[in-house]
């Protein structure tokens, strides 16, 4: 086994000494509720018989029984997502493999999932965030039955896996398999779409062939085949080995998927403590998990969103990281794929290129991953270096390809695209926030421009249709953090912005907002933290300030004398209360008024960082 890359071990350390008693005092609670299996035979004849006077024939005859272990089916299918709609068929192939395993499964309650590719620019989309949060505590109710030994969960996409995480791993005692349904096939191309985007921004095309062209990205089941959130989740939920092997990219509605759906089934039960070797998922999601997710994230130029999910999820299993442990193995972490936005391919094209078992077999023998953890497919990362077949109608696993097949797409270590991740650290006089660089140009890394001030994306859209935006200038959106208005991402601010950088203009984005799993060419600071609501610096930035954004550098400055700088007060919202009322917001008033700062995830659970909401997070934050 390759020796850890010094830089992982140093972070890992780091992280461990620094979660040392929150992780202790999650372990007991979990480790307490072990050795009490089957969990319904503590029930009541009447809690029990509640439990499954719903169920028919055998499944009844089991549970009531109490003697074949059962699985909870947690599922966020709905119509309304592309991702999700596969899952309708899911629940009668898991029950189907359960029984023929000796166990018995169970639809244990279903979790919201919105899209944020339907709500962007809509007041939808500011409770986009905080569904991660309904979708945990969906999740724990899901569970909190008693009646289970094991879960499967069933999610894609932006806060649906996130949030499904932390919920299971409050139940961190039950074995958890994460199952997917796989991307869509390859449509119109992500590159051909977003200059169609470019194309209706600057009047040059109507919105019936910006229609038609979206239509043609988006046109079945599966994810979006761009690498955003939703896919920076299934690389994750791999990488952190809460999936089967390579079962990420594989198409839905496919022998194959359906196979290894039925295998997630079978293998949950392996993991019960009825089973062979019972695997909590609590023991699973550990420090080394935790620190895999984040150095494979940075070498695939993953999500700027899992930012603030990782934080949460670790923070769920009573681990503590920061934006420092990012910046740092982003130093040491290679950047291995090239998948849109960050370059032309879409993950059907990286998967065919040798996918998750090659990048994992790549940074293991790196040292760029940790090899000795626990997964849902045993001991040992390496089980992640193999590919799912069918061959003769049975389901096995084979060593996955050691040379890419792309090399435009997927790299060894040996020949990266570049020698570090896709993730900066920015900090100075306006706080702490992420750049996502690994999509944007070396000719852009660097803007020096001034300021234009707005309080939300539709003045700058507004602005941009008023030609008022043809100069070098860095657009600061403040108002947009947790505590605001949910964190809404602003991705549709990409295609103004991206027509004025391709006119030759130097143009960034700095705001307390989010700008999405589809960071792109752009430079865009962002997630700024404290946020402006919450006095964060950036409220004391004005039209005209000039902004220095270096992100090689991980700089973030405004050039000020410092007397005057510390003299300016912070502005208040000037319509707070139009983001406070209608389309449900009014529901999550309470996310809001409870939300952490950015770099603890933004999240309503937890404890909060001690030095107060004000303070500007530092490495080694600890909590109270």
């Amino acid at each position: 086994m390759v020796s850890p890359h010094t830089q992982l071990k140093k972070v890992t350390d780091r992280v461990i000494e620094r979660s040392r008693a929150t992780r202790a005092a999650y372990l007991q609670r979990i480790d307490d509720a072990q050795g009490k299996f089957p969990a319904r035979g503590a029930l009541s004849c009447a809690n029990l018989a509640h439990g499954f006077a719903g169920l028919t024939g055998d499944d009844k005859m089991k549970i009531k029984a109490i003697r074949e272990p059962n699985i909870a089916i947690v599922s966020s299918y709905n119509e309304m997502l592309s991702a999700h709609a596969p899952f309708v068929s899911y629940p009668d192939i898991i029950k189907k493999a359960a029984r023929e395993a000796g166990g018995v499964a169970q639809f244990a309650g279903g979790v919201p999932a919105m899209c944020d590719g339907i709500t962007q620019g809509n007041a939808g989309m500011e409770l986009s965030l905080f569904s991660r949060e309904v979708i945990a505590m969906s999740t724990a109710v899901a569970l909190t039955h008693n009646m289970f030994d094991a879960a499967l969960c069933l999610g894609i996409c932006d806060k649906i896996v996130p949030g499904l995480l932390i919920g299971a791993l409050q139940f961190g005692h039950l074995p958890t398999i994460f199952v997917p349904a796989g991307p869509m096939t390859s449509g119109l191309s992500n590159d051909d779409k977003a200059k169609t985007r470019q194309r209706f921004a600057t009047g040059q095309c109507g919105r019936d062939e910006l229609l038609e062209a979206e239509a043609q990205a988006y046109h079945g089941h599966g994810t979006c085949t761009f690498y955003g959130t939703a896919n920076s989740n299934q690389m994750l939920m791999e990488v952190m080995g809460l999936h089967l092997p390579s079962t990420a990219f594989v198409h839905p509605h496919t022998p194959l998927r359906d196979a290894l759906t039925a295998e997630s089934a079978r293998r949950v039960l392996e993991l019960t403590a009825q089973g062979k070797t019972y695997t909590p998922i609590g023991h699973v999601v550990d420090e080394k998990a935790i620190i895999n997710g984040i150095a494979a994230l940075l070498a695939t130029g993953g999500s700027t969103n899992h930012t603030l999910h990782l934080v949460a999820i670790a923070r769920a299993a009573g681990i503590l990281i920061d934006w420092n442990d990012f910046d740092d193995l982003s130093q040491s972490t290679p950047l291995l794929a090239k998948i849109y936005p960050n370059g032309k391919a879409d993950v059907n094209h990286y998967h065919a290129a040798g996918g998750m078992a090659f990048l994992v077999r790549e940074m293991l023998a790196a040292g760029l991953l940790h090899e000795d953890v626990t997964t849902v497919a045993g001991k040992g990362l390496s089980h992640y270096t193999k590919e799912p077949k069918l061959i003769d109608g049975k389901l096995q696993w084979v060593e996955g390809t050691t040379q890419s097949h792309d090399t435009a797409v997927l790299r060894s270590a040996a020949e990266p695209f570049q020698p570090d991740g896709g993730l900066r650290l920015m900090q100075g006089k306006l706080g702490r926030g992420v750049i996502k660089i690994s999509a944007v140009a070396a000719s852009h890394r660097v803007v020096r421009a001034p300021a234009i001030v707005f309080d939300s994306q539709e003045e700058v859209q507004a602005a941009f249709d008023a030609g008022e935006l043809k100069r070098d200038f860095v657009a600061v959106v403040r108002f947009q953090g947790a505590r605001a208005n949910g964190m809404p991402e602003l991705h549709r601010l990409t295609p103004p912005l991206g027509v004025l950088q391709d006119q030759g203009f130097k143009v960034a984005l700095v705001t307390d907002g989010r700008m999405s799993g589809a960071s792109g060419k752009v430079p865009a600071v962002i997630h700024l933290s404290p946020e402006a609501l919450l006095d964060g610096p950036l409220g004391k930035v004005r039209t005209g300030d000039m902004l220095v954004i270096d992100a090689e550098a991980g700089v973030l400055d405004v050039e000020i004398d410092a007397d005057e700088w510390a003299r300016r007060e912070v502005a208040k919202p000037l319509h707070q209360d139009a983001n406070e009322v209608g389309f449900g917001r009014e529901l999550f008033g309470v996310f809001r008024a409870a939300a952490a700062p950015a770099e603890f995830g933004a999240s309503v659970f937890g404890p909060l960082p001690c030095e107060g909401l004000h303070a500007v997070p530092t490495a080694g934050v600890t909590v109270s």
